[in-house]
C-alpha cells in the first residue's frame, strides 16, 4: 500500500480528523508563501512592512503593502484542494480546519468549521473601538480611518501582536479531539501555531505531513508526503470514492 492509499485508509478509519493548513495550501491559487526560496519574505523585512510599529511609523508603506496583498488576493480563487476539503467537511470525513492562512480561501470554497489562527484579510478593524469593516476600505487612497477617527488595521495578526486567544482555544480543543491530524503546506516554523501538531501526537493522533519541503517535525510524523496540496487531495479523494 503506497502513502496515498494509506492516508485514504486512515481517513476512512478516523472518527475525528483535523486538517492544519499553511501558506503552501494556497500557492496553487497563485498566492506566494512566506519562507520558501520564492516566498514573500525572501526580499522583504516583515517587521518593516507587517508590524504594529510599521503601521504607526511608516503608514504609507504599510498600507501600500496590504493594498498589494489585497489586489493579489482578489485575483486568487480556491483550487481543487480547497474544494475537496469543503466537500469532505460536508461528508464528515474531516471535522475541522485550523489554518495559518489569512486569505479566506477555505471559506470561499465552502468550508465552515475553519479556525483562523492569524486572523483574516476579509476584514479590517479599529484597534480603539473594535469596529470592523470590509477589507475593501483598505484599498482607498491615503490612510483608512474608523468613524471614531482611529487608523484601521487589517484583520490579520501583525508582527508584535498576540494570536487571538479564542482562536487558540478552539484550535486546542479540536486538536485534542483528533484521531488523525493532517498538516498541509506549512513550514511549521511559526510558534505557537506549530505546537498543535505536537499536541496531536501527545493525545495519540496519527500525524501526517503533506509538504513540498522538509520541516523540523518530519521525524515526528507517522506519514510524510512530498507533493502539492491540490494534487495530493485530488488523488486521495479519488481513492476514497473507491473505498466507499
Amino acid at each position: 500500500m503506497d502513502n496515498l492509499q494509506l492516508l485514504a485508509q486512515w481517513l476512512k478509519e478516523s472518527t475525528y480528523t483535523v486538517v492544519f493548513t499553511g501558506a503552501g495550501m494556497s500557492t496553487e491559487s497563485g498566492l506566494p508563501d512566506f519562507r520558501s526560496k520564492t516566498g514573500l519574505w525572501k526580499s522583504k523585512d516583515p517587521k518593516k512592512l507587517a508590524s504594529i510599529e510599521a503601521m504607526y511609523q511608516n503608514p504609507h508603506e504599510f498600507y501600500d503593502f496590504y493594498r498589494q496583498r489585497l489586489a493579489t488576493l482578489g485575483e486568487a480563487k480556491p483550487h481543487k484542494g480547497h474544494l475537496i476539503l469543503a466537500d469532505w467537511e460536508k461528508k464528515r470525513i474531516i471535522q475541522a480546519i485550523i489554518t495559518q492562512n489569512v486569505d479566506g480561501l477555505h471559506h470561499r470554497a465552502g468550508s465552515h468549521r475553519v479556525i483562523e489562527l492569524h486572523g483574516t484579510l476579509r476584514e479590517s478593524l479599529c484597534l480603539k473601538c473594535q469596529k470592523t469593516y470590509p477589507s475593501q476600505i483598505l484599498l482607498t487612497e491615503g490612510i483608512p480611518r474608523c468613524s471614531c477617527g482611529n487608523m484601521l488595521k487589517p484583520g490579520v495578526v501583525l508582527f508584535g501582536e498576540m494570536l487571538p486567544q479564542e482562536a487558540l482555544r478552539q484550535a486546542d480543543i479540536e486538536t485534542r479531539r483528533s484521531h488523525l491530524f493532517i498538516v498541509i503546506g506549512s513550514s511549521l516554523e511559526v510558534s505557537p501555531a506549530n505546537f498543535f501538531p505536537l499536541e496531536a501526537k501527545e493525545v495519540g493522533a496519527r500525524l501526517v505531513l503533506i509538504n513540498l519541503e522538509p520541516t523540523e517535525m518530519d521525524e515526528r510524523a507517522d506519514l510524510l508526503i512530498r507533493d502539492k496540496a491540490g494534487h495530493v487531495l485530488e488523488k486521495i479523494d479519488g481513492i476514497l470514492k473507491t473505498l466507499a
